[in-house]
């Protein structure tokens, strides 16, 4: 139950129609007998600047959950930010320490790679194509490299972005093989569509599914609906999937912890999920 003392978790983003994270965090907080609450905050890309430092200012603030499209704009109003967020470039936790200071946090990489893990596959020495290098895409592909990928494809429409992305990568990892500007998954052994594309119907492929690979791991971002038509496609060639929402119940004990609650394992949060689409 909601009341005075309830400490607030923004989820901070737009469209909120998306949004799952209230779905497992809530009925978590109750089951545990913990007040606090994660929020649905609808901002646009146009008012973030404004708005961001505005809902820091509650009193009852504990922290935020940033996503689409913020999590790279987001950084320029922090204090402090993890090795994980420099080497992503983007930002998807935000919590307020003692002395009022905003740090900042990246989970999204982890919680993917820890996923792909719980369905018995390693990235060690993989070739792995990440479809979008926004924050999303970006977290992944640093979490990859870190978790001993050789090889990254990397593709996005805008060529600003990805080439920051494959810079920053190279930086990080030396021995890694960057690859930019193309997505044809032939020869990769993870792909992932890290892009909006799936939220609506008849949204293009982010790759030509045709070209994937039956032992081709296939993972997805988009969390509108369960199986989007992508990873339908992809399980019609032979391809072992990953949902977008394995992502969330990954990197969710991660949030746990940097927020100061007490942890939780992926099967305790599904055990009082209230999820639907």
């Amino acid at each position: 139950m909601l009341n005075g003392d309830t400490r607030i978790i923004a989820h901070v983003g737009y469209p909120t129609t998306t949004f799952k994270s209230p779905m497992i965090y809530n009925p978590w907080f109750e089951k545990r007998g913990i007040n606090a609450a994660v929020v649905p905050l609808g901002v646009r890309s146009e008012d973030f600047a404004r708005a961001f430092p505005e809902i820091c200012r509650f009193t009852n603030f504990h922290g935020a959950l940033i996503t689409m499209p913020h999590k790279i704009a987001v950084i320029g109003r922090i204090d402090e930010v993890s090795t994980a967020v420099k080497v992503a470039g983007s930002c998807n936790a935000v919590r307020r320490n003692a002395e009022g200071r905003l740090v900042g946090d990246m989970f999204d990489g982890e919680g993917f790679v820890r996923g792909m893990a719980r369905h018995g596959r390693s990235l060690k020495g993989g070739k792995v194509l990440v479809v979008g290098s926004g924050g999303v895409g970006s977290a992944i592909a640093a979490s990859c490299a870190a978790a001993g990928a050789a090889e990254i494809g990397l593709y996005d429409v805008s060529d600003a972005a990805m080439a920051a992305l494959g810079g920053r990568l190279r930086q990080s990892y030396p021995q890694l093989k960057v690859a930019t500007g193309g997505n044809d998954p032939t020869g990769f052994d993870v792909v992932v569509n890290a892009t909006p594309l799936g939220m609506k119907a008849g949204d293009p492929m982010p790759v030509d599914v045709s070209r994937l690979s039956p032992s081709t791991y296939v993972g997805e971002v988009v969390m509108k609906q369960e199986t989007t038509a992508f990873l339908a496609a992809a399980r019609a060639r032979g391809c072992e999937t990953q949902i977008g929402i394995d992502m969330l119940f990954e990197q969710i004990p991660a949030y746990l912890e940097f927020f100061g609650f007490p942890s939780a394992t992926p099967t305790e949060l599904r055990a009082v999920a209230k999820v639907d689409y």
